[in-house]
């Protein structure tokens, strides 16, 4: 029985095989062979919860017509979400210093504004976002500016989407801001202020399926998400970007992400891990 289960140490060359492929066929996703201890853990703990007896077992599940909902669940568990509030300063401030100054300029003159953090995780990015403006825009509500916040997995969508933190998450948040933006609950974790959260709309979104938005976005933020994808699949998600970005929209990135030749894809370097789309 499955509760007798013993995780495998590693993948075998077939497993691995198997799954990396799934991975690439659904996501994009490049696993490296290096990683199969890591992935075999993951993996198990699926077969777990799903009352399965191996691991050959739930891949013959992957493969299934059964397989719709736990195909989600399956690219859940090979995903890393790490997040935390404000993190990677430098694409706050800039955010303060060069893209609030043109959003007020913008709204003010009555057009809209469009934001968008595709691979929002557990949404930190997003309401750093939205904190960041409120601090620097005060009247920012009474103007047409809106926030999209998508995922891949539905899990850290619904955890986004509520808004809860515990307090080792919030922790290093000035506490002028968490006085302002974030309120304790009766069970002791810190969420985010009504304000805030009600600006933003979650939805799953897989970045190689086709993209329902009908408008195009001024800012987007993709930090640490195209890292886990091949060159040829990075390129065809930046040049997806700079599509959906208005002329001279903003695309900030990941720390250990490049765009190489950012000029094929019609945008210029402006900053650390930060372009603008070319006008």
């Amino acid at each position: 029985m499955s509760e007798f289960l013993t995780s495998q140490s590693t993948l075998s060359q077939a497993q691995f095989k198997l799954v990396s492929t799934i991975a690439y066929r659904e996501a994009g996703l490049v696993l490296v062979e290096s990683k199969s201890s890591m992935i075999s853990a993951r993996l198990t703990k699926r077969v777990r919860a799903l009352g399965l007896n191996s691991l050959d077992e739930y891949l013959s599940l992957l493969t299934s017509e059964k397989s719709d909902t736990e195909l989600i669940n399956f690219l859940s568990a090979l995903t890393t979400n790490v997040s935390h509030f404000f993190r990677e300063e430098h694409h706050f401030n800039a955010f303060r210093d060069k893209v609030i100054p043109e959003i007020r300029e913008k709204v003010t003159a009555g057009e809209k504004y469009r934001v968008w953090s595709a691979g929002c995780s557990t949404g930190q990015e997003i309401y750093s976002l939205l904190i960041t403006l409120a601090e620097n825009f005060r009247e920012f509500e009474k103007y047409d500016i809106k926030f999209l916040a998508t995922d891949i997995d539905p899990n850290v969508l619904d955890f986004a989407e509520k808004g809860k933190y515990s307090e080792a998450q919030t922790k290093g948040i000035a506490k002028d801001i968490r006085n302002e933006y974030f309120s304790i609950e009766p069970d002791g974790s810190i969420k985010i202020s009504d304000k805030i959260k009600r600006r933003v709309l979650f939805r799953r979104l897989n970045l190689l399926s086709d993209w329902p938005m009908k408008s195009r976005f001024d800012v987007i933020f993709c930090r640490n998400v195209v890292i886990y994808f091949d060159e040829a699949t990075q390129n065809k998600l930046w040049s997806k970007f700079q599509e959906k970005l208005n002329s001279g929209g903003w695309l900030f990135i990941g720390h250990s992400e490049r765009i190489q030749d950012s000029g094929r894809f019609c945008l210029r370097p402006n900053g650390i891990t930060t372009y603008r789309k070319l006008s």
